[in-house]
């Protein structure tokens, strides 16, 4: 009898942690829909505006993403600027120049952009840079690396060594090129040299034009090496010595943005799903705490007396 009143308390009492825990769960999610009406009517509405911070980080590809996050904080009356943290050895060149174009389109709109350079902002790091009214680069950060790459290996006679001979059936003498499993030709060599140097020449001038310098110059400059900051401001491809602090600094003494302006970090998702996000780690949190304590009093109840 005494356990079998046990059982039936134990019983109802899993039936009220359930009830209690899809309460709770839809609390949590009433909560987040609540907040996301708070923010959908103007997220960033403080007093004053804020500014963004914009981290790029590691290769850089292009991101759709990112490049509408840029265009929404361009619209956004409350954005009154950004800075742009970068810190990436490159990547694409079409990952560079569709960043490139959007940060350009950020500071048309009439908002102030200042990047701050980390310990490499290299290649296509660089020239997302160039958009920016202020460049701030430390002592030591590498930056430059003005050029195109293409790269390929050739394995050909390794290949003839294992007995292995590759066979490609191609529409065009230059379809397939470079091509890992047979010597480069002549022809291949030539076009795709026209490729780079073409790639080149747009990246040259993307840096004549932002940094305000002679094609000339920048073309003497831009023979793939890197480039310390110190050398780099020499150069006159930064603006100054200094970081995230230097860069609130010259905003406030430029644009009138005190240093004290609130600073949020940009994500490039959307406002829902940002709030979906947040609410469902709740509600799976919810979850596994209550299924934890249920579990937790059916041991209990089963331990030998």
């Amino acid at each position: 009898m005494t356990a079998s009143l046990e059982h039936d308390l134990l019983v109802d009492r899993r039936r009220l942690k359930r009830r209690l825990l899809a309460w709770r769960v839809a609390a949590v999610l009433l909560a987040a829909a609540a907040l996301f009406a708070i923010l959908g009517r103007g997220i960033g509405d403080v007093a004053g505006g804020h500014l963004v911070r914009l981290a790029v980080e590691g290769t850089i590809t292009d991101d759709r993403k990112v490049i509408e996050a840029i265009d929404e904080a361009a619209r956004n009356p409350a954005v009154r600027g950004m800075i742009l943290a970068i810190d990436s050895p490159g990547g694409t060149v079409a990952g560079g120049e569709g960043l490139h174009h959007a940060l350009a389109r950020f500071r048309a709109a009439g908002k102030p952009l200042t990047a701050v350079m980390g310990g490499t902002a290299a290649s296509a790091g660089y020239m997302i840079a160039l958009p920016a009214e202020r460049v701030f680069a430390r002592e030591s950060t590498l930056t430059g690396s003005i050029g195109v790459i293409l790269q390929s290996f050739e394995a050909s006679e390794l290949m003839e060594m294992l007995g292995i001979r590759a066979e490609m059936l191609t529409s065009g003498a230059l379809k397939g090129q470079p091509n890992p499993f047979r010597p480069m030709t002549p022809e291949a060599r030539q076009a795709l040299q026209a490729v780079i140097a073409d790639m080149h020449a747009q990246f040259v001038g993307l840096v004549a034009t932002g940094r305000g310098l002679p094609r000339e110059q920048v073309a003497a400059l831009a023979d793939g090496r890197v480039y310390t900051g110190r050398q780099a401001l020499e150069l006159k491809l930064v603006d100054a010595i200094g970081g995230e602090a230097e860069a609130r600094a010259w905003l406030a003494e430029a644009h009138g943005i005190p240093a004290g302006t609130a600073l949020r970090e940009m994500d490039p998702r959307g406002t829902a799903e940002r709030m979906l996000g947040l609410s469902l780690r709740a509600a799976m949190k919810a979850l596994v705490s209550e299924w934890l304590a249920i579990d937790g009093a059916r041991a209990v109840w089963q331990l030998p007396r």
